[in-house]
């Protein structure tokens, strides 16, 4: 069957561009992963200090938040493969700085806080414009199976790429920077390869009008705003994932390999469904699965707040990963071809922020929950407030509920003229 449904609509292989842009995205992504693990070992081994840790995370989070929207007005103006070029090549250098720093024993917290801040303004810079590239890449038909092996990518570097730094690291952390700048080499060579042609666009001024113009083209498009926002709520209210280390040690009664376990079982589940994805097409019913989806989250992510066992724990966190990458898939695709190629950088900037803030958000959300009623009680509350959002969505977007593809409705032209009207 699914064959019949590659020849039908056209093998993701034949599109070089693509294939160019997906080896590149994996190069990058195992190479992040490396990165993320290597430098948290060797700032903890500097300063043995968690706050200094925390730092880390603090230096990722503030770029890829205050620097969403301009990044999305640049995505829109400018030539996005030079910006993808110029991102990476930023991180590639950053990464070879990592190298020199640590071989001539001149690492301090400060300096590696102020790479990994520079990593995080570039990839921050050069994510709306990644983003916005993959509509051009492949037909519209297949657009949802092209989103389904990015992530597929994407979750074998989660899976793959911190063991390998890790086994790396025995070696050192310069070690692991070369390695990773490798891997970045490799990317900017392949995004050098692809074949990424845009018209001339129009140049607007950089002001709030047209920084924001991505927020008010969500607004005005329900189904962009109820995927968008069911994405935001979901993820808030569901971040049981967060309780792991409480999980595995006070209620499962395991060690650390059974958190490793644990905390890779939603990616394998992301994996696997997402190797489907990519092979098969979503022919209806779309609004339908993506709340499915959804609902099947909250559930997961319910049974896995209940149970006392290690095996239903992991098949739980398993289905939650797995109903995940479903929902995501639809999500991406529904909002990218929903939005029009002028609009999809500063689009893709706002979905970011909401991304960015809800994982960040809901970890927070859950930690605090835990703190105050037990970690069973805040994961269950959780699925809980999942199931409650799925429902009160279905009701309050009806039109998305309804919808039978992801590519059936042409974009309103109206909203076109957002950004052209504020110059």
């Amino acid at each position: 069957m699914g064959s019949l449904t590659s020849a039908a609509d056209g093998s993701l292989l034949r599109h070089r561009s693509f294939v160019a842009f997906w080896l590149a995205r994996t190069c990058s992504s195992f190479g992040f992963q490396m990165f993320s693990v290597a430098v948290s070992w060797q700032i903890y081994s500097l300063t043995n200090s968690a706050m200094a840790l925390g730092m880390i995370g603090l230096m990722q989070f503030l770029p890829s938040v205050l620097l969403a929207l301009p990044a999305g007005h640049l995505a829109d103006q400018f030539d996005r493969r030079r910006i993808v070029l110029l991102g990476q090549l930023v991180e590639w250098g950053a990464l070879l700085a990592l190298v020199a720093l640590t071989l001539f024993n001149w690492a301090d917290k400060t300096a590696i806080w102020s790479l990994v801040f520079l990593i995080a303004v570039a990839k921050a810079l050069e994510w709306p414009a990644l983003s916005s590239m993959l509509p051009a890449l492949v037909p519209p038909q297949i657009l949802a199976r092209a989103t389904a092996a990015n992530a597929v990518g994407g979750q074998a570097a989660v899976i793959i790429g911190p063991t390998l730094g890790g086994l790396l690291y025995v070696a050192g952390p310069d070690v692991v920077y070369g390695v990773s700048a490798l891997f970045y080499l490799f990317s900017l060579l392949l995004v050098s390869r692809i074949r990424y042609e845009r018209p001339p666009q129009t140049r607007l001024p950089m002001n709030l009008t047209n920084l924001f113009a991505g927020v008010h083209f969500i607004r005005e498009r329900k189904d962009v705003l109820g995927v968008i926002s069911l994405d935001l709520f979901a993820v808030l209210l569901g971040g049981a994932t967060a309780l792991l280390p409480i999980f595995a040690k006070d209620i499962l009664h395991t060690g650390p390999w059974g958190l490793g376990m644990l905390r890779g079982a939603p990616s394998v589940g992301a994996l696997v469904v997402g190797v489907w994805l990519s092979r098969h097409k979503l022919e209806k019913h779309v609004g339908m699965i993506m709340f499915g989806a959804v609902a099947g989250f909250g559930v997961a992510t319910l049974i896995f707040a209940l149970s006392s066992q290690l095996w239903l724990s992991l098949l739980a966190l398993a289905a939650l990963g797995a109903f995940d990458m479903v929902s995501m898939v639809i999500r991406g695709a529904l909002v990218q071809l929903d939005t029009p190629d002028d609009m999809r950088g500063r689009v893709n900037a706002v979905n970011a922020i909401f991304i960015n803030t809800s994982n960040q958000l809901g970890e927070f959300e859950s930690g605090m929950l835990a703190a105050w009623l037990g970690a069973v009680p805040a994961a269950a509350l959780g699925g809980i407030g999942t199931l409650v959002v799925v429902a009160l969505w279905m009701t309050l977007f009806p039109h998305l509920r309804k919808r039978q593809r992801l590519e059936n409705d042409p974009v309103v032209p109206q909203a076109t003229k957002t950004g052209q009207q504020a110059g």
